[in-house]
């Protein structure tokens, strides 16, 4: 849970209202917030082009201002959507999974009522870093030689924190046994270069920075494991989840082949109690400017109205699902808006 001094932070810099949707800057203006990861990541650049896109083409047309901010990823972003800290964000389909049946790490808040999904987004891939003197085989169970050695698990209460344990746990790893820091992608990096933790795991879009410096700083002494047809059914302990996604060579420096590794889905969500014009003109304007997009991350350049709706983990918010049937598509059953 976000403690009681950031929540104050937050609410004092966003100047949000306690009542309403959002910051009104005029009385017939929606300000919406966003709420991102670390900006060391992808969520963060990528949720800043979405806010901006917002301010280009909606803002002066029809009232909708939007702002991003960084956070400590899909953990606190459950908190700040639940407390209408912010309206909109970018999230881990597992949160979804578990924000829908109140299960795994919200399991004590229970079931999100108020979320909704918007789109997929693109695919949250895992770069299992490891130190090269503990690579034998290059696959992820290789991690098993960690014990007493030092690995990031991420920021505490973030996304990357509960999906790795979730991704561990079920693969059966003694992760208990290691060195654990609790630390962003970014000063995970940092650690990792100056060797004061052996391993790490990156997930976030292909091409991310942070894995694309510690190959440039530390060469061959880092190896980016791959992932068996066996280890990826063990990672995703039947969720049907997690898949096989391939990260072609070249995308970092000195790994020319690719790397077979697995991901989970990114989508957005968004509060409930945004209004269905605000959230289907918002939809529209993404798919729209998809080459926008694709110009500000490689990771969203695979985005497309025939991937809109997969592997989406809540149901619709009306506004979404208005766009995409105006488009031509069928909403799935399992995903169809709810009152």
């Amino acid at each position: 849970m976000i403690n009681l001094t950031r929540k104050a932070m937050l609410a004092a810099a966003l100047a949000l209202p306690l009542a309403g949707l959002g910051a009104t800057a005029e009385a017939d203006t929606r300000v919406y917030t966003l709420t991102t990861a670390g900006t060391g990541g992808t969520y963060y650049p990528v949720g800043v082009a979405l806010a901006t896109l917002a301010k280009i083409h909606l803002q002066n047309a029809h009232g909708i201002d939007m702002s991003a901010i960084s956070s400590a990823g899909s953990g606190e972003n459950t908190v700040l959507l639940r407390e209408n800290q912010a309206q909109f964000a970018i999230m881990q389909g597992l949160f979804g999974l578990w924000a829908r049946e109140g299960s795994g790490a919200l399991e004590e808040a229970g079931p999100q009522e108020n979320m909704r999904a918007v789109a997929q987004l693109w695919p949250n891939v895992e770069h299992f870093l490891l130190h090269t003197s503990l690579v034998e085989t290059g696959t992820a169970v290789d991690m098993n030689n960690l014990t007493g050695r030092g690995f990031s698990i991420g920021a505490r209460n973030s996304g990357t924190e509960h999906s790795n344990r979730f991704l561990f746990n079920n693969f059966g790893l003694d992760y208990e046994s290691w060195d654990i820091v609790f630390q962003g992608f970014a000063p995970s990096i940092d650690t990792l270069i100056n060797g004061g933790i052996m391993g790490v795991n990156i997930n976030s879009g292909i091409g991310v920075g942070t894995v694309t410096r510690a190959r440039a700083q530390m060469g061959d002494n880092i190896t980016l494991l791959s992932v068996t047809d066996e280890e990826l059914e063990r990672f995703d302990g039947g969720t049907g989840l997690y898949f096989h996604i391939t990260i072609p060579g070249g995308t970092y420096p000195g790994i020319d082949d690719d790397i077979i590794s697995i991901a989970q889905p990114n989508f957005l969500a968004v509060n409930a109690d945004v209004p269905e014009e605000d959230v289907y003109l918002f939809t529209r304007t993404i798919y729209e400017n998809l080459g926008f997009l694709c110009n500000i991350h490689p990771a969203t350049c695979d985005m497309s109205l025939d991937n809109a709706m997969a592997g989406l983990p809540l149901p619709l918010h009306a506004g979404a699902a208005r766009f995409y049937e105006e488009a031509g598509l069928t909403i799935p059953d399992n995903i169809a808006p709810v009152d």
